[in-house]
């Protein structure tokens, strides 16, 4: 027989199944209004203005799930959300903080930034840094031509250029530039095959995982739907909605919001 959840005897101590209108021990009645009690899921998260952040595993898994009941929360390898064993985590890396009821990440100043999972079609501009598979690309400009001559009227033997409105750098660790892809039709792709710039042993990337193209003169990084996401650096702060996911170092987290 379960126990009672909701009811303990008065008189003899005894817990009194559910359902039941008299103690099985001492045969005292139960009092009528805990008769029809209903049990009430006790938290703090029942709040709609608080939210929480989930560590996704390696797996695809939900791993801790961190509360965010305070007005501020620092990430890094100190504060109310620690990865000590990150190295690509900054001791005051992030904050997420509460600013009319919604949910905000700020960068705090880390080296290696902190990134926002887009959706479909975001503009970007030159200087941004987006991540995608293992792989970390920033968009420059097309460099100013330099192709004159020397004082003395001789010009400098080279391969032959083409027009292009923008380039891809690989950024490695340490900040050193990769591979470099210039547009020459005014789009890039990237994948694991079959794009401009492929990395088959990156298990992360799908096999056309992103793109950035050049349009009316601005430039769009899209994400096609890649099993992974694609994420681009925040550059001061950014509002987070439920299902959002953040890289923050190592760590990818989903941001859960009670809803209304």
């Amino acid at each position: 027989m379960d126990q009672a959840k909701y009811y303990v005897c008065s008189s003899c101590m005894t817990p009194v199944p559910s359902g039941h209108k008299f103690c099985g021990r001492c045969g005292a009645a139960v009092p009528e209004n805990m008769l029809h009690l209903h049990a009430r899921f006790y938290s703090d998260m029942q709040d709609p203005s608080k939210a929480r952040l989930i560590l996704v595993r390696g797996d695809g898994m939900d791993g801790l799930s961190y509360h965010l009941k305070a007005d501020q929360h620092l990430v890094g390898r100190q504060g109310q959300v620690e990865f000590p064993d990150d190295p690509f985590v900054s001791p005051k890396h992030a904050n997420f903080f509460y600013r009319d009821g919604r949910l905000v990440v700020r960068d705090e100043g880390s080296l290696n930034g902190v990134y926002f999972r887009i959706r479909g079609t975001v503009e970007i501009a030159p200087g941004d840094t987006f991540l995608a598979g293992e792989q970390v690309f920033r968009l420059d400009p097309t460099p100013k031509a330099s192709d004159g001559a020397d004082p003395d009227g001789t010009f400098f033997y080279s391969s032959p250029k083409h027009p292009s409105p923008f380039r891809l750098n690989q950024v490695l660790e340490g900040g050193a530039v990769g591979m470099t892809a210039c547009a020459r039709s005014g789009a890039l792709t990237i994948g694991r095959e079959g794009c401009d710039l492929n990395f088959p042993g990156d298990l992360y990337l799908s096999s056309t995982h992103c793109g950035v193209e050049e349009r009316e003169g601005k430039f769009l990084l899209t994400d096609y739907d890649s099993k992974n996401g694609t994420y681009i650096r925040i550059k001061a702060e950014k509002p987070l909605s439920h299902g959002d996911y953040v890289f923050i170092g190592r760590r990818l987290l989903r941001v859960e919001v009670n809803s209304n």
